[in-house]
């Protein structure tokens, strides 16, 4: 089981880290536009979407990433805790 938990943990990091560098893609000009951006577009703007939706911008700023990365950190423990019921 703790293999299991392992594996689930390190994707949820490793999509963590998709979404750090898709977000600082949008600091550099057309750097979205490049393989790497379009690869990670598609993987990150599906779980970035619905937050977006919902959480208005501040201006300028979008928030919403902060809290997709809050819901992920929420996953990880709720799977750590369900884990350790098992």
């Amino acid at each position: 089981m703790d293999f299991l938990l392992s594996i689930l943990l390190n994707l949820i990091q490793l999509y963590q880290w998709a979404l750090i560098i898709y977000i600082f893609m949008s600091w550099f000009p057309n750097a979205r536009e490049t393989a790497i951006g379009q690869f990670l577009a598609r993987i990150c703007e599906p779980y970035l979407e619905p937050f977006r939706r919902f959480i208005p911008s501040l201006g300028m700023i979008d928030i919403s990433p902060i809290v997709a990365f809050l819901v992920l950190r929420f996953a990880s423990g709720g799977l750590i805790q369900l884990f350790n019921w098992i």
